[in-house]
């Protein structure tokens, strides 16, 4: 039974709301010194008001709220969800002053996909924004990608309670002892990441033929993009304009580590990551659908006769699949080919592996392989049981995150109702782009796209998208992003405070 909650558990959630918008004022300020540095006046000032509006928010919810209660587990699933609504109506301010929005509801959806690392976007003439708004862009998937409740975990973690903020994004392992440490080991895996992917991109940019002190800022952006799988780019041509196999196949590497569980990267750093990769049920599936997948990709393209090589294949097809699969949303193509010139197989295939997503606890949206591969075992020890004598005892059981798992009644059924929420909701956008009048496969592609956060498009989206799409495609990234947990404990809250009790 839920009672109403009363201002103290209302307070609890806005203080904690506060604080990690506290933390995303603090971020916008980095973007707005690039900005005066560039002389990027009026973009500068549009990211100090919006950083400015962050800080003040945060500062009075510390002071007219603030409290020695923790947080509670119902708290920090619904501070979760809230949080990630406000912060990004707060982080579209700079956007929408920016003049580069037809309206604050298309700003609002660039900051979803950026925080969500979804890669959709509605901007307005993408290829003249300042650098100062195109770094806040990427900024945003840099955040999202590793968690923005990560900030209050940061810098705020000594309360207690905060296991719940960690598991309400998404997340369920945690590598070190507690959530604090395991916060600062996946910010520290970031970090590590954009020196290294960082350092190699832009050599590969520059191999490309950009200026050395432009290449810098792309190698950047493009890094966050792609260990973050968001998909941003600072160029509406996405990944095509440097027409470079070498930064192609660089940005690879880095959006399959971005497809990777942080405690995978950990054991990497262990020196335990080989043994890992090979028995990690993840990356099985992983290895399975991806070759999979790419395979019939690339027979319906070539049966299509969409591509005359073998390189245009590989370049293309198993690109933009390992694009999809990974959630990085990359292309070197105009999206409208997916639909003119890649026949019916081949999308069929980036659809699916967009559903599928990559490893939990990664940066990566969709149905994760960690719930494949249950589903895939519980088939199978039901096949088991049915031809083996019915006397014989069938244990499952699958290997993750370094150790040996049961497979537990409620693991599988976790993993049905969680893969069974995601087929509704990717169904659900393709419903209504029907009824927008668009076509089955360009609604499905595109639903899908927002829902597990990858950022490929047929076209659909774009400034002129009909606004009740734009709405329902936030609610997809954001509901989608989370895995629906936390976002089902906001709307709990919400329904016990006007209901009373339930």
């Amino acid at each position: 039974m839920l009672i109403r909650p009363d201002r103290r558990d209302l307070g609890l959630i806005g203080l904690y709301t506060g604080r990690i918008i506290t933390g995303l004022g603090l971020v916008m300020l980095i973007p707005a010194v690039l900005g005066v540095v560039r002389a990027e006046y009026n973009d500068a000032l549009g990211l100090l008001i919006g950083a400015g509006v962050s800080l003040l928010l945060g500062r009075l919810a510390e002071w007219r709220l603030a409290t020695s209660r923790d947080l509670g587990w119902s708290h920090a699933m619904a501070t979760v969800a809230l949080s990630w609504l406000v912060a990004a109506y707060l982080a579209a301010i700079p956007l929408y002053l920016s003049g580069h929005y037809g309206s604050f509801l298309d700003a609002s959806f660039d900051a979803m996909s950026g925080f969500a690392t979804a890669g959709l976007a509605v901007i307005n003439d993408l290829d003249h924004v300042s650098d100062s708004i195109n770094l806040w862009r990427h900024l945003m998937q840099f955040m999202g990608g590793q968690g923005l409740v990560l900030i209050a975990l940061s810098l705020f973690g000594g309360a207690g309670g905060l296991a719940g903020l960690y598991v309400g994004e998404g997340r369920e392992d945690r590598i070190l002892p507690n959530v604090r440490r395991t916060a600062s080991f996946i910010w520290r895996v970031a970090l590590l990441y954009l020196l290294f992917g960082g350092v190699m991109l832009w050599a590969a940019v520059v191999h490309a033929g950009m200026p050395a002190l432009d290449g810098l800022l792309h190698a950047v952006m493009l890094f966050m993009a792609a260990f973050d799988t968001g998909g941003f780019l600072p160029t509406s041509a996405s990944l095509g304009v440097y027409h470079s196999a070498v930064v192609e196949a660089t940005a690879s590497i880095l959006m399959v580590a971005g497809a990777f569980s942080f405690a995978l990267h950990y054991q990497l750093m262990r020196g335990t990551g080989p043994v890992e990769m090979v028995r990690n049920i993840e990356t099985r599936v992983l290895a399975v659908t991806v070759v999979g997948l790419s395979a019939i990709t690339m027979i319906g393209l070539a049966r299509f006769e969409t591509y005359d090589s073998v390189e245009a294949l590989l370049r293309r097809g198993f690109f933009h699949l390992l694009s999809a699969h990974t959630g990085t949303g990359f292309g070197t193509i105009p999206g409208r080919l997916f639909v003119t010139d890649w026949g019916v197989l081949a999308p069929a295939m980036v659809v699916i592996a967009m559903a599928l997503g990559g490893m939990a606890s990664s940066t990566t949206g969709g149905v994760k392989a960690i719930r494949v591969g249950v589903l895939a075992k519980s088939v199978a020890n039901d096949i088991q049981r049915i031809v083996l004598p019915t006397d014989a005892v069938v244990v499952g059981a699958y290997h993750s995150n370094g150790r040996n798992e049961a497979l537990r009644p409620a693991v599988v059924r976790t993993a049905v109702l969680i893969t069974l929420l995601y087929l509704v909701l990717y169904f659900a956008g393709a419903f209504l782009g029907m009824f927008y009048g668009y076509s089955i496969q360009e609604s499905l592609f595109e639903s899908t796209s927002a829902a597990a956060a990858v950022g490929l498009s047929v076209g659909v989206v774009g400034p002129d998208v009909e606004e009740g799409l734009k709405v329902f495609y936030i609610f997809q990234m954001w509901i989608g992003r989370l895995e629906f947990i936390s976002v089902f404990a906001l709307f709990g809250y919400l329904y016990a405070t006007i209901r009373g009790r339930l």
